[in-house]
């Protein structure tokens, strides 16, 4: 079994002013030069060249030369080494129609191309090895402490340090105690502060009579001043009964039980001195019992107690109640009697489309709500008494139990803010149903103002 060997790699560079600026290792893949940037090796415009040239050509798994009649360089066949006017004139490379030079290349065979601005070299070199990287030295690798900062590394470790150090004497540090002071160690801004001063009273200045010219009047004998009475309240009352004895006293000296009660300049009681001095046994009852609507007020039977001379002393007359009557301004029509109207919100079967809810389910949560819809429609009867008609609404509903994409089919109500409402009203309910999808929903609401 013959070993299958790997294919060699196309080593391309660039050499500009002695330098290797430029290079690229090749499997398949074929080499262009000029000024294009799509091209392997972009040089400088110049009119020896197009802007696209393919000088290494990867045809049927083997790289050709490609050269003009103009190109110079040199390639080794392994065995011999020639320029390329050599090949040319010898015939080692093929003419092409587009006069141009083909020379199909070994693995062995390496060369250079000189052009008026760079130098490109090739050769091959064998491919490495699958799944390996290549690898820096050692001495070329960079580690982290040569990329660091020495100096900037150095003060902040040093201000790391210092606050490490602060903190900890701060927390090592007791808190200090303060003493209570005194209100009377304070100062004196502090004491005026809390306690503000009085201001002083003025002294009042004795009157000198010579001064205001007013007699000196002797001394006369200082009266006895009566002492305030006790503003101390009352013992509160041990029990309900005395209680109710001390509001009877309080009520009886009070507006006109206290006339009532009260005791005339003889003795007597002051309510039988008004109605009559004789007959000191009658009471407020006896004396009003012969009032009549049309006569004169007379106490007892017999009219010695009451008022003897009802007309006066001058004869004048006596207007009883009965006598004294008042004119309106007529009578007033109140209208007949109307019943009050109701608004109807008519109950309805819905329109579902789907298996997974019910109708009649669905009518009846919908109808629970039935309150807040007849509020709009009570809203619109307020501008318009006459207002009715049929309102379809169509909405969704959704899997979580909420309305969406509230919409009107159909409608004979001629109100927008009665029909804006229901639909602002509708968009805040939510069903106790958890359909699957989106279950379509067709309500028609019927109003009317009632009888």
């Amino acid at each position: 079994m013959a070993l299958q060997t790997r294919p060699k790699l196309l080593r391309v560079g660039v050499i500009q002013d002695g330098r290797i600026v430029e290079e690229h290792h090749l499997l398949h893949d074929s080499v262009t030069i000029g000024e294009d940037a799509r091209n392997t090796v972009v040089l400088p415009p110049s009119e020896a060249r197009p802007p696209r040239f393919k000088v290494l050509e990867n045809r049927g798994q083997q790289f050709h030369l490609i050269i003009d009649e103009h190109m110079q360089g040199r390639v080794n066949l392994g065995s011999s080494d020639v320029d390329f006017d050599a090949l040319r004139s010898q015939g080692l490379a093929t003419r092409r129609a587009d006069d141009t030079f083909d020379l199909p290349l070994q693995e062995s065979a390496r060369g250079k191309v000189d052009l008026p601005d760079a130098t490109l070299f090739f050769h091959f070199i064998p491919a490495p090895a699958e799944g390996s990287k290549p690898t820096l030295p050692p001495e070329l690798k960079a580690s982290p402490w040569r990329t660091v900062d020495r100096v900037f590394f150095g003060i902040l470790l040093s201000m790391l340090v210092l606050y490490v150090l602060s903190v900890a004497l701060i927390v090592a540090q007791p808190a200090p105690v303060e003493a209570e002071v005194e209100l009377d160690q304070l100062e004196d801004r502090f004491v005026r502060a809390i306690i503000p001063p009085q201001p002083p009273k003025k002294e009042e200045k004795p009157k000198d009579p010579a001064a205001t010219g007013e007699e000196k009047k002797p001394d006369e004998p200082k009266t006895a001043q009566k002492k305030p009475a006790s503003t101390d309240p009352a013992p509160a009352p041990a029990n309900s009964a005395e209680r109710r004895q001390q509001v009877e006293a309080r009520v009886a000296g009070t507006g006109l039980l206290k006339l009532l009660g009260g005791k005339g300049p003889g003795g007597g009681d002051a309510i039988a001195d008004v109605l009559g001095s004789s007959g000191s046994g009658a009471n407020v009852a006896d004396a009003l019992a012969g009032a009549t609507a049309g006569g004169a007020l007379t106490a007892g039977s017999g009219g010695g107690n009451g008022i003897a001379n009802p007309q006066g002393d001058t004869g004048g007359k006596m207007a009883g109640i009965g006598a004294t009557q008042t004119s309106g301004a007529g009578s007033v029509n109140t209208g007949q009697k109307q019943a009050v109207k109701v608004p109807q919100v008519a109950d309805s079967v819905p329109e579902v489309d789907s298996s997974e809810v019910k109708p009649k389910d669905l009518a009846r949560h919908i109808q629970s709500r039935k309150a807040s819809i007849q509020r709009c429609y009570e809203n619109g009867l307020k501008r318009d008494p006459s207002l009715k008609g049929k309102v379809m609404i169509r909405f969704d509903l959704t899997p979580q139990g909420r309305v969406s994409n509230v919409e009107v089919e159909e409608s004979t109500l001629r109100s927008d803010e009665v029909i804006n409402c229901i639909k602002t009203t509708m968009r805040a309910w939510t069903f106790p149903f958890k359909p699957s999808d989106d279950v379509p929903v067709s309500y028609p609401f019927i109003f009317s103002p009632g009888e």
